[in-house]
């Protein structure tokens, strides 16, 4: 209506009353519907005189509207938008203890993700207590590197696999969320290096965009080449803002804490803890992984030319919910389509590491969180 508006008035000020009849005429004579009509930019009020077979003069009234699409600036549907703009505090860098040892802190599996709960509330798949006890542990730990090891956001109807109604329309609330969570994160951890590994579940933007949006594949913003596409994960969080590194490219990617141990999201899933070991089977070096939500530990010692050496896969569980509500093979929906109750084989938990740089030593420890709790060094945690 606003734009009927602008349209009449335009034509009250400039051409005589006459002449919108014929201004009508010609939008429909052009197919163009005025509710498609963004700005009325120019309106020209003009005569010609033409002469019939009998040599007589004859005056027409003419109309000239330069006119602009109401998307002219945009999609009017609804798009993915970076996530909400955090200030940071300033950096309070503490002192650490002199012990030749560096620290790195693996937070693995968050799922963040949403569904919409019989009120129509979003409801949280990602665990927020298990995600706040796991901030507060890196806070404590001051740790030199933080590495996230992938499937941080969940995006389930951006996926392959079938999932109902609740989850839909979800994907900004998490986009959201995994950027305020990267702003604590860095704020926990004012001076560390902070990488996230893509995993399987952040792979499923991308694969949605080349299968359903190749021509947008890439876009980045105008005369930045470069910087992330927008619509990409990176750009999305907002990673840039909080100095936090993004590795893609799974499931070839990963990051070396030192020359002995590495770590991956992983992509390989064995039940009845014979994952870690499957690993050991393919790697010549230690391992740590995520992808399959379970705390798992292995070891295998082998000799070589220059005596033995021990090789270790570990997992430290996840930060998601093991409730039922992140879909999987082994969850199930009511006949509206919100998760039902059903407790995964999954554990919570996380990864300290410290490690020498270079070719040195490492040692591992595993730190669980059940039921809102965990300890650390002594020091009890709960949200």
């Amino acid at each position: 209506m606003a734009t009927k508006k602008k349209l009449t008035d335009s034509l009250d000020q400039g051409p005589p009353k006459h002449a919108i009849g014929k201004l009508a005429s010609l939008l429909d004579r052009q197919n163009i519907d005025i509710d498609d009509i963004g700005d009325i930019k120019k309106i020209s009020i003009y005569q010609s005189l033409t002469k019939d077979e009998d040599g007589e003069a004859h005056i027409h009234d003419l109309v000239g509207i330069q006119i602009s699409p109401s998307w002219e600036h945009g999609p009017q549907w609804p798009v993915l938008e970076p996530g909400p703009s955090i200030t940071l505090p300033k950096g309070t860098a503490t002192k650490k203890k002199a012990t030749g040892l560096n620290t790195c802190v693996v937070l693995p599996d968050m799922q963040i993700g949403y569904f919409r709960n019989k009120d129509g509330e979003l409801e949280a798949t990602h665990d927020e207590v298990a995600i706040s006890i796991a901030l507060s542990i890196v806070k404590d730990t001051k740790p030199d590197m933080v590495v996230l090891v992938g499937d941080n956001l969940d995006l389930p109807n951006l996926g392959k696999y079938r999932v109902s109604p609740a989850f839909q329309r979800t994907t900004q609330a998490s986009i959201d969320s995994a950027t305020v969570i990267c702003g604590q994160l860095r704020a926990a951890a004012p001076n560390a290096k902070i990488t996230w590994l893509a995993g399987n579940h952040e792979e499923r933007l991308t694969n949605f965009m080349l299968d359903n949006a190749i021509a947008a594949f890439g876009m980045r913003k105008g005369m930045s080449p470069d910087s992330w596409p927008v619509l990409s994960v990176p750009y999305l969080c907002r990673l840039d803002d909080f100095d936090i590194d993004y590795l893609a490219g799974y499931p070839a990617s990963s990051l070396w804490i030192n020359e002995h141990i590495k770590v991956i999201h992983g992509d390989i899933v064995r039940s009845n803890g014979s994952t870690a070991h499957a690993y050991l089977n393919r790697d010549k070096v230690s391992v740590l992984y995520g992808h399959i939500h379970r705390r798992e530990w292995a070891e295998v010692t082998k000799t070589y030319y220059d005596g033995p050496h021990t090789v270790t896969a570990a997992s430290p569980g996840c930060l998601a919910r093991t409730d039922g509500a992140v879909p999987s093979t082994k969850g199930g929906t009511d006949l509206d389509g919100r998760p039902l109750t059903v407790h995964e084989n999954w554990q919570q938990g996380l990864c300290v590491v410290r490690y020498e740089e270079g070719d040195g030593k490492f040692n591992l420890e595993m730190i669980p969180i059940a039921k809102g709790w965990a300890m650390y060094h002594g020091k009890e945690y709960t949200a």
